[in-house]
This record gives C-alpha cells, sequence and structure tokens, in this order.
C-alpha cells in the first residue's frame, strides 16, 4: 500500500470526564447548497448543537459541506474559512471536523479535510486518496493517511466516502491503531445503500467505530449512520436535517479486538498471525485482468 501515516498528537486539555473509555460525538446531517457558502449555516449548527448537547466532544459535518460540490464554489480563501471554525472549536472547547472543500495546491484541486482540537489548533490535514472517478474529474488522490490522538481517550483516523469502498485504507489505519474511523460522504447516488452495507461491514471487519456523516441537497441523500465494532447500527438517521449525538465507548472497541465480538471471531489477530502473503498487491497491485477493463477516465455511453 502506497502513502504514508501522518499522525498528529492533540494538546492534552481538561474535560471533567469521569470515564475516559466514552466520548459524544455529534454528526451534523444538513442541508448543503448547490451554489456553496455554507459556512455560516454551519456555525449556526455548532452553536445549536453545544447549547442542546452541551456533552459533545466532538463534531462532524459531511463531506464538501462549506463549499458545495462544484469547483466553481471553491474557497477563495480557504485560511480564512479553515479560522471560522478554529474560532467556534476553542470557544466550545470541542473538536470540530468541518467535513471538506476543494482546495487547489501546487497545480492540483484536492478534496480536503481538517482536524481542529479544542484549542482550536488545525492537529492534522487530509486528502481523499479516492476521488469517485470518472466522476470527480479533475481531482487529484492523495497520498497521506491520518491519525490522530484525542489525549486520554483514543485513536482515531479520518477516511472521505469513497475511500472506505477500498478496505486496504481502513486496514492502515487500524493496524495503526486507529479506534474510531471519522468518515464524512457526500452521496446522493443510488449506491447509497450498498455505502450503508459497507459501512458495518468495515466496522465489523476491523473491529471499529465508523461515523459515516452524509449531507442533504446537493450534499446527498442523507442516512448517516453510525456502526459500533461488532457492526451492529447505533443510529441511522432518515433524510432531514439532524443533530445526532453518540456515546462512542473505546472499551467496547479494545474488549472487541481483544476477545472478539459476542466472544467470536477476533479478526485482527487473525489478519496478524496469517500464514498467506497476498501477491495481489505485487507490482502495484496491478495485473493483465486489471489493465483489461480499459481507463478509468471512461464515462458510461448510451448503448
Amino acid at each position: 500500500m502506497s502513502g504514508s501515516l501522518s499522525e498528529a498528537n492533540a494538546l492534552p486539555y481538561a474535560t471533567g470526564r469521569r470515564d475516559n473509555s466514552r466520548f459524544m460525538i455529534s454528526g451534523i446531517q444538513m442541508s448543503v447548497p448547490i451554489g456553496g457558502r455554507n459556512i455560516a449555516a454551519m456555525s449556526i449548527q455548532i452553536e445549536k448543537t453545544m447549547a442542546l448537547f452541551p456533552g459533545t466532544d466532538m463534531i462532524v459535518f459531511s463531506e464538501l459541506a462549506m463549499h458545495g460540490p462544484l469547483h466553481a464554489c471553491m474557497a477563495e480563501d480557504p485560511t480564512l474559512d479553515e479560522a471560522a471554525f478554529q474560532a467556534l472549536a476553542a470557544k466550545h472547547r470541542v473538536w470540530i471536523i468541518p467535513g471538506t472543500y476543494f482546495v487547489h495546491r501546487e497545480g492540483r484541486t484536492y478534496n480536503h479535510s481538517i482536524v481542529i482540537n479544542p484549542c482550536g489548533e488545525i492537529v492534522g490535514r487530509y486528502d481523499k486518496m479516492f476521488p469517485f472517478m470518472p466522476f470527480e474529474a479533475g481531482v487529484a488522490g492523495g497520498s497521506e493517511f491520518l491519525i490522530f490522538d484525542v489525549p486520554d481517550i483514543g485513536r482515531f483516523g479520518l477516511s472521505i466516502c469513497y475511500d472506505i469502498w477500498f478496505p486496504e485504507t481502513t486496514r492502515t489505519l487500524t493496524s495503526a491503531g486507529v479506534e474510531v474511523l471519522i468518515h464524512p460522504v457526500l452521496t446522493g447516488t443510488t449506491d447509497r445503500k450498498a455505502e450503508l452495507a459497507i459501512v458495518q461491514a468495515t466496522a465489523a471487519m476491523f473491529s471499529c467505530y465508523v461515523v459515516d456523516v452524509n449531507g442533504l441537497d446537493a450534499g446527498g441523500v442523507g442516512r448517516s449512520l453510525v456502526a459500533d465494532p461488532t457492526g451492529n447500527v447505533v443510529h441511522q438517521c432518515g433524510q432531514v436535517t439532524e443533530i445526532f449525538p453518540i456515546n462512542v465507548d473505546l472499551g467496547l472497541v479494545r474488549q472487541v479486538r481483544a476477545e472478539g465480538a459476542n466472544g467470536l471471531g477476533q479478526v485482527l489477530k487473525s489478519y496478524r498471525d496469517r500464514n498467506v502473503a497476498f501477491t495481489t498487491y505485487d507490482n502495484g497491485g496491478a495485473s493483465a485482468y486489471l489493465d483489461s477493463l480499459g481507463p478509468l477516465a471512461q464515462m458510461p455511453k448510451r448503448r
């Protein structure tokens, strides 16, 4: 697997928490307008979340929530946009992952996300590894993973939308100890049902929480989902605006990894102790059959 791991350790901060294995994540499923300019509405949702659910430790938005799915609405000043969320994180002493947004860097466009800690500091950056090609044309894939530690709680990782369809991405993160996978998505297509199945399967295969946050309107068809390390659905949204606070239990992750889900298969250990070498990854994963499928840039055509 190509790509390196980028680990960002957040600064410790006072929480007053009595049970350090529990952590409240509030996903925000909301409308994303086609014309972008959504930061003011997102800020209102943050204020609402902290008023209604003051125990929230982390807030997560959907993919391309800030400016929508059109390259034409790309942020003019990403630093200024980031600063708005940094100020809110520091004000409320809360982690914020403000979804993703397109950025132009060194002649390329990336689908980019940041992680902001409760001190208002950006502790990690991530470029989506697998743009949804050929439909996400013009977007370059990133090559570095993002892992960040929440002090006294556990290890988190970031994955964006189509990334989760490639289990190698989650394998890399969980092999480095990630216990909670944060997964902003923008899925407004007929494959949302398949994606939800993948979310549950990913949680079970890698014994981790998956927090999958979709948008509405130009931001997706909703149905955000949180799955626990046994693969069970903790919560699934409908197709309306919703703030969904979920207490993730890192103790459950550690128990499942040590003993198996409900005392059954211990999948991470079995992978570690395998006898087989996966030759499919030799030579970058190329094969005569895969080469025969044609170029990725080929769009479906009417017959």
